[in-house]
Parts: structure tokens; sequence; C-alpha cells
């Protein structure tokens, strides 16, 4: 007709055609490949091995070493507070080594540093370094770089227990005897008590032995001898039965009982009274009968020091001693009180750090101190005259000194611009001036100039293990932002209406500068390099720039792009940009809100609190559905809502285990009864009548047809944003709200007891692991059919919803950054394998008319 208005032609969708598709394949791989060697970052900037060669030993200058050997008796797994409490009936579960903190040596509590393994924890102990939390992922294996300890400087160690421990300092130690009993005698079925009489046993068939071998009698009789007996027993009845079970409580009795057999056998074997005892542990054990973190179950062990070259107990009247500010690696308070049912509070307590103990050990034989050991020498433990505690302060002093000095001079080597440890220039003036005052005898001066020097060269050791920090973080966080923006840029591009408004002309000119950007592009990566390669950096670093500086040529490409984005937006009205801005700032809130509730779970209440409303009120409002299916929405998400309240770690109820047995064999012979009479089960009939009942079929299949079953082929809108956030939320829910990841011996190791009871690490955590995918399946399988249904790009989707904030996450939660950025390549592959379980939905052709967005 002449008279009406010719409708306007509407942009259409921009449709992804085979092009697109290929790109956003290249996008995949590019996303994991970006992220794989980004991951690897955080072993550059956290994980980054403190070990260091090339120093010389600084040996003590004593007239005469403390002691001529040492025994080192390390209890794997054992708790500070059950090791020093009564029982039920008020006795003592170590009398013996309760007797010797009383009668001959000296006491306290070793703090360890997450995490709390058995490997870490035996290298602070003997090696006197906290290694890189990466050891803990080499599993229960040798140390690629080897380190210098206690046993390497002795002039021969034997060591007896568990095949995961002792071969890690022996293996390779040539003046070294010892013995590992096989992998199958750790079986967690079993009271693992049997474990530590066989490495008591072992020793003791050594002496008698010896008895007939002269050549191994001459070796025992030799000074600067070290024996450690490693006791895995309550380690393994901690997994096993729980750290206050009898059978646990029974083994810190069985280990007092070695001490005194192996102080017995000791004392009478030499007779001279030239053995020192150090007795200790690597890790405690959670209620839940796992260790990794830093509570203090985990972290708090047991030190008893006694023999040859330690003091005698120190008696003092209880005080209430104020905070001094400082912190053991735990970060627990230095003047801890003593629990007063330890009974302990009349007798001088020392706490040490648990990489103090190796100088400790040094000291007592006279040896020196392990080259990379950055534990100071607890001098309270120490019988020595003044001047020889000043000498053997001194020795660890420069020991440490050594190591400071090694890496600024490695450092300095390989950097063109070299920034040095400023409080330290004038190292040399210090020790000549403590030299001086031990000199004039001032040993009180030249204690505390040497304890000065000492924490000024620790200090200087974290400087330069995080010197290169900043370029890292720097180039890392550069790099998720560039892959962020580069993302956002592939979906304006590819499932909106921009690409159709951008002028010819615009797009001409893009084209023809693109070709120069990738040239400076090239000419950045090429200067670099160089620079990278002149300060001989990892091969990693390059990597690293490669992909910030790829990732941002591709934006700046794309500039022109941006600049038409931002005029099209700049034309649109009030209210949209209003409500853009809005949108955007409810996503990046709900995703600094999932950081959050990475440390705390309970977070996730709120999730669903506010879920629920928003849910029901939808269904309400846009839906067609009665107010009855909006409450059913609203009580389904409260009620989830009431799961991440519970505590991560419940101790065992046997009542609900019972209740839970019966309840599943009343669900299987109800379900047997109603299949035989043909009867609904009682969940799909109970849906039935909430649900189905209370909407009309013509406007139930209203609902569901048009708002579910819908073929929409149309561009994404601001809308659509809930559909990734929701998914976000649902698939850290399915994981974090069973528990927590920060290490993997959070997890019950009862949980396998169906599959395996031998020790086997690899194989219990892959058990583990495969559990606790199965709610990410259930979530992912549920997105992925909807995105079946829907017809909306599944990458799209999940494209918006990258990782934000990771790196925040890197700087709080090394474990939290993994997570997260491994959820990138786990998202991948399991919608990868949804396929199969959604292979069979069917989707209706019937096409819907599309509607337009921006």
């Amino acid at each position: 007709m002449a008279g009406r208005a010719r409708p306007q032609p509407q942009p259409q969708p921009h449709s992804p055609s085979a092009s697109t598709r290929r790109r956003e394949w290249w996008l995949v791989v590019l996303g994991v490949a970006l992220h794989a060697v980004y991951m690897l970052s955080i072993f550059d900037i956290y994980f980054k091995s403190p070990i260091v060669h090339g120093m010389a030993p600084e040996p003590p200058r004593f007239s005469a070493p403390p002691a001529k050997r040492l025994v080192l008796l390390v209890a794997d797994g054992l708790r500070a507070d059950k090791f020093f409490e009564p029982d039920e009936r008020g006795r003592y579960r170590a009398p013996f080594l309760r007797g010797v903190i009383e009668e001959k040596g000296r006491w306290g509590v070793s703090h360890a540093r997450p995490p709390t393994e058995s490997r870490p924890g035996h290298v602070a102990i003997i090696a006197g370094f906290y290694e890189d939390p990466s050891a803990v992922t080499k599993g229960w294996k040798a140390n690629p770089v080897e380190f210098d300890s206690v046993f390497n400087q002795s002039r021969h160690t034997i060591s007896f227990g568990s095949p995961d421990i002792v071969p890690i300092f022996c293996s390779s130690l040539p003046h070294s005897t010892w013995g590992t009993y096989p992998h199958e005698y750790e079986d967690f079925a079993t009271d693992a008590s049997f474990l530590d009489h066989w490495s008591f046993d072992q020793f003791q068939g050594l002496l008698n032995r010896s008895f007939e071998d002269a050549k191994l009698r001459q070796l025992l009789l030799q000074d600067k001898l070290v024996i450690f007996l490693h006791l895995l027993g309550c380690d393994t009845n901690g997994h096993a039965h729980r750290p206050y079970s009898n059978i646990y409580l029974n083994n810190v009795k069985v280990v007092d009982q070695i001490a005194e057999s192996m102080y017995n056998l000791m004392e009478s074997y030499f007779n001279d009274n030239q053995t020192a005892y150090v007795f200790t542990a690597d890790h405690g054990m959670s209620d839940k009968g796992s260790h990794g973190d830093g509570h203090p179950s985990n972290t708090d062990t047991p030190l008893v020091a006694w023999g040859a070259g330690v003091r005698s107990p120190k008696f003092l009247a209880y005080t209430d001693k104020p905070d001094d500010g400082f912190r053991f690696v735990d970060d627990h308070k230095h003047d801890m009180p003593t629990p007063q049912d330890w009974a302990l509070e009349g007798f001088e307590r020392v706490d040490v750090n648990q990489a103090d103990i190796a100088p400790l050990m040094a000291t007592l034989v006279g040896l020196p101190c392990p080259l990379n050991s950055v534990g100071s020498l607890p001098t309270h433990y120490l019988k020595l005259s003044k001047a020889d505690e000043v000498e053997a302060v001194l020795a660890n002093t420069k020991q440490i000194l050594n190591q400071f000095l090694r890496k600024s001079q490695m450092k300095q080597s390989s950097s063109l611009y070299f920034k040095p440890f400023k409080p330290l220039a004038n190292y040399s003036l210090v020790l000549n001036q403590i030299e001086g005052l031990i000199s004039a005898k001032d040993y009180e001066n030249a204690m505390k100039n040497s304890e000065e020097l000492r924490s000024m060269a620790l200090a200087g050791l974290h400087y330069f293990q995080t010197y290169d920090w900043f370029m890292l973080m720097t180039t890392i966080t550069l790099g998720y932002i560039g892959w962020m923006v580069n993302l956002i840029l592939h979906v304006l591009q590819s499932y909106t209406s921009f690409p159709a408004n951008l002028q010819k002309r615009t797009q001409v000119y893009a084209k023809n500068t693109s070709m120069k950007v990738y040239i400076v592009g090239c000419f950045i990566m090429g200067f670099s390099s160089i620079i990278l390669l002149l300060e001989k950096s990892p091969l990693l670093y390059h990597a690293y720039l490669f992909m910030t500086i790829f990732l941002w040529t591709r934006i700046v490409q794309n500039f022109e792009f941006i600049k038409a984005v931002w005029r099209e937006l700049s034309n649109m009205p009030f209210k949209y940009t209003m409500n853009l801005l809005n949108i955007s700032v409810i996503a990046l809130f709900i995703l600094e809100f999932l950081v959050m509730s990475f440390f705390d779970r309970k977070l996730y209440t709120w999730c669903f609190l506010i879920l629920g409303i928003l849910a029901s009120s939808f269904v309400a409002i846009f839906t067609q559905a009665s107010s009855a299916l909006a409450v059913y929405v609203w009580l389904s998400c409260w009620f989830l809502s009431l799961f991440t309240l519970m505590p991560a770690e419940i101790p065992e109820n046997n009542n609900l285990v019972i209740f839970v047995a019966i309840s599943s064999l009343m669900v299987w012979i109800s379900t047997s009864h109603r299949s035989q009479n043909k009867q609904l089960h009682p969940l799909h009939q109970m849906i039935n009548w909430l649900i189905a009942e209370q909407n009309g079929s013509a406007r139930r299949s209203s609902v569901v047809e048009g708002s579910i079953f819908g073929y929409d082929e149309r561009c994404l809108q601001l809308s659509d944003l809930r559909i990734p956030l929701l998914f976000t939320i649902l698939f850290n829910v399915a994981f974090f709200g069973t528990g927590n990841f920060a290490s993997i011996a959070s997890f019950e190791i009862s949980s396998v007891y169906r599959f395996i009871t031998i020790f086997s690490p690899f194989l219990m955590a892959a058990l583990l692991i495969f559990k606790l995918f199965i709610p990410f399946m259930l979530v992912i399988c549920t997105f992925s059919a909807i995105t079946k249904v829907v017809r909306i790009p599944r990458l799209g989707c999940y494209f918006l919803v990258r990782n934000t904030g990771s790196w925040m996450e890197i700087g709080n939660s090394i474990s939290h950054f993994g997570i997260v950025s491994a959820q990138v390549v786990f998202v991948l592959l399991l919608f990868a394998l949804t396929n199969i379980f959604t292979k069979d939905i069917e989707v209706s052709s019937r096409q819907l008319s599309s509607r337009k967005v921006m």
C-alpha cells in the first residue's frame, strides 16, 4: 500500500559460519595452550627451588663437639597434643619421654610449615630448608636436585624406615647403611605399629652383628655418627583409624617404648655418655585423618632433646607472657600458652621452627650446617660455653650468608640491570666487627650482632627468591587481561550485530593496518627475546612474553572495530547504557564473590538465597506458570543453601551411617514393590502432585514448547549473561561445595578403602579425583543439554565467563589459582565428554521469531 511506510530492514544475527567455527576451534586450542603455559608460571614465581650450589661448608670452631653421635627419632604423623596430654585415666601416653622432659632434657613444640606432608617435613628436619611446594607433586620419589643434609655432612649415617622417606636421603649417599621394608607393609587395613618395631629391630640386629663383624664395630665407634629411625606407624594408623582412635593412641605408647628401648640400647652398647638424642615428628594429623594444611593439629609436633650437649630442664614459675610479635612459619605466636592438661607449665618450653632442628643436630655433633639450611640455631637447647655458643651461632650465620652471596652472584651475572640487596652491602665490615668482639670476649654483643646479620641474610635470600616476581606477575596479568579482551572481541564479532553495522571504509582500513601491527608485534617479540637470552632466562619466560605480546597484537589489530563498538555504544539510549553498566558490575561482583568463597564456602549459602529469590521472581513474572511453581523453585534453592553451611569436615557418626544404610535398603524395597505393582516411584509421584496438577495441560504445553524447546536463532542479548554466570556458580558449587581442594589430602583416604588398602598415592589420588568429577559431570551434562535444546552457541556462553580474577587468586592461594585455571581445560574436555551422555537429545526443528539485540 502506498500510504504505509515500508519497514526498515533489521540487522540479521551474525550466524556462525564455517570460518567462525574454525576460528573458535583455534581459540579453544590457544586457550588450552595459554592456560597450560600460564599455569606453569606459578612454578617460576612461587614454586621456585631455593637450592643453590657452590658454597663452602662452615664448621663451628669448637675445641671438641658436644657429642660423638646423634640419634634422630621421627614419629611420622604424631600430633603434639596427643603426645603431651594424658589419656582418659589420667596417665600419660609417653611416660619415658615425659620423664626425659622433667629430668634430663629440653622440650618444645616444633612448628611445621605447610604443606604439612612427609617429604617437606623430613627435608626441613634433616636438610634445614623448606622445600618448594612442588616437591609434593613429585610424589614420594627421590629429589632430582641433590641437596645437602646433616646425613651428607656426617661421617656415617645409619637409617631404617619407610621406603618413601629413607631413600630420599640415603640412596645416593656412599657413607650410609640403610634399609626399608616393602611397600606392601603399608597396609591401611592393619595396625601399622609393627612398622615402628621393624625399624628398631633392624637397628638392634645391626648392633648385634657388630659383635662378630670388626669392620662394622669400628664404623659404629667413630665420631660424627648419625642414626635415623623413621617410625611410620602413627601416620598410617592416623589415616586409617583417625588420631583419636585407640589404635593411634596406642601407637603413641609404642613410639615411646621404642624411644626408651633405643636409649637403653645405645647407652649399654657405647657406655660413654657421648650420645645426643632428638625426638620429633614431621607433621601432625587432623581429626579427619588427613594432613597438608596449616591447622595447628597438622603443624604442631613434639620436640624432645636430651643426652650429650643438651641442657637440663629449666624450672620456672608460670607467667602469662605478652605477645612479643614474633611468629613461627605456621603463623603461631612465639609465646603460646601451654595447655594445662599437659601439666608442663613448670618446665621451660622452647618452641622452634621445623628447619631449626637441622642446625641443632649438626651443632651437637660438630658438623657444618647443611649448605642450603635456613634454620636458626636454637641455643636454648645447647649446653655450651659462652665462647662455643657464639662460635656455633656465627657458623650458622656464615652458612646462611654464603647462600645469600651465592644467589647474589648468580643473579648479578645474568642480569642486565642488577639491583643489589642494600641492607647487606657492608656485610664484610659486620663480620669483622663480630670477630673483633669475640677476640675481646664480648660474647653478648657478638651474639647479638651475629643474630642480626643472620636475620638480614634470611631477608636477602627472600629478596633474590622473589627477584623476578614483578616482571613475571606483570607479564602474566597483562596476558590474562589480553586473553579476556580477545574473547570479548570474538563474541562481539561473531554473535552480535556489530560487524553488520561497521562501515566498509573502516573494515578496509583495518585490513590495511593489520600487517603493520603484526610486523611491530614481531619486532617487539624479537627484541624481548634478545634481552631474555642475554639474561639467560628460562625458556618459559620467552613463552610467557610471546603469548602476552601476541594477544595484545591481536587487540591492537582490532582497534578500529573497538572504536566502532564504542561509537555504537555511545549512540545507545541512556537506559541501555545503564543496563550494560549494571550487568557488568553485577557480573564482576559475582565472580569476586566466588573468589572469596574459595576461602569460606558458607558464602555459597548467600548465592542460593539470592538465586532462590531471583529464580522464583522470574518464574512468577515471565512465565505463565502458577504461583505454586515459583514457591517450589524458591524452596529448592533455599534447601540447597543449607548444605554449604555445614562444615567441610564432619566427624564420624555411626548412628548416621546406620540410618543411611537402613534408608538405602528401604528405598530399594519400596522401589521394587512399586515396580512390581506398576506404580509410580515416590519421587515421580510427588513431582506430579506438586507441579503437574497445578498447571493446565494447554498452559503447560505453551510454557514448555515456547520457552524451552524453541529454536531461537538470534544475536546475544545482555540478558544471556545470566546463563554463563549461573553455570559458573553451579560449576564451583559442585566442586567446592563438597569439600576443600586446597590439598588432595583434605579428602579421606578411607573413601578408597573399597578399592585399595595398600599405600599407593597416585592410584588413590586418581580414584579421589574421579569421585570429585561426578558432580562436575552432572552440571556440565545439564548445561550441555540446555545449549543443545536452546541452540545458543556454547563456546560463546563460556567465553563470557572466563576466569576473571584468577590472578588475585594466585596472589592469595596458589592452589586456587591452579584449580580455576584448570577449569578452562576441564570444562572444554568435559563438554566433549558430555556428548556421549547427551547425544540422544532431539531438538525440534520448529523455528520461532528472532529478536534483535544492540
